[in-house]
This record gives structure tokens, C-alpha cells and sequence, in this order.
């Protein structure tokens, strides 16, 4: 199954990203969620990043928080509203909302 994953929180606990099995997953960061992309954490990225996934992260959520792309932790790629699209209709089969 390949599975995305909507994450909207900054304080989500990762627990629950470990119970999901999935040959291909791939999260995506929204709303405050986007913190886990650019903001580190006693100097380290966020340990969500740690996860074996493929990160994406909204870039306008990035940029309505006065965060930029430079701010983005090189795993994490910035998409668009069209790309988070094509990604659920072509890359993923299943669809979850953390």
C-alpha cells in the first residue's frame, strides 16, 4: 500500500506515525505542520524528519508563517496546491489526516 499522510501539527506525537505500515509512505506537511520542515529543535531538525518517508511541505503554509524556502530542511520538498493533487490521484493509494 502506498499510503500519504496530512500532518497539521507541530507538537504531533511520532508514536502514531510508527504504527502506520505502508511500502511507500509520504508525508505531508500542512498548516503548522510545516514547522517540522524549517524550525529545529535544540539545534536538531524536528524528529519527524527521522522517519523513513518522502517529506513534502505546503509552500504557501511556509510562507503565510513569514517562513521562506531557504528555511526548509533539504529532505523536505516544497509543493504547490496542484502538486499535493497530482501527488494523492497518482503517487498514493491511501489518504490520512494526523
Amino acid at each position: 500500500m502506498k499510503l500519504a499522510v496530512f500532518v497539521s501539527d507541530f507538537k504531533l506525537d511520532v508514536d502514531t506515525l510508527d504504527r502506520l505500515k505502508a511500502d511507500k509512505l509520504g508525508i505531508i506537511l500542512v498548516q503548522n505542520g510545516v514547522y517540522h520542515a524549517t524550525l529545529k529543535e535544540n539545534g536538531a531538525a524536528s524528529s519527524l524528519l527521522k522517519k523513513s518517508a518522502t517529506f513534502y511541505a505546503l509552500k504557501d503554509d511556509i510562507e503565510t508563517r513569514g517562513l521562506g524556502s531557504a528555511a526548509v530542511d533539504g529532505s523536505v520538498k516544497t509543493v504547490s496546491y496542484g502538486d499535493i493533487v497530482d501527488l494523492i490521484f497518482n503517487d498514493y493509494d491511501k489518504i490520512a489526516w494526523l
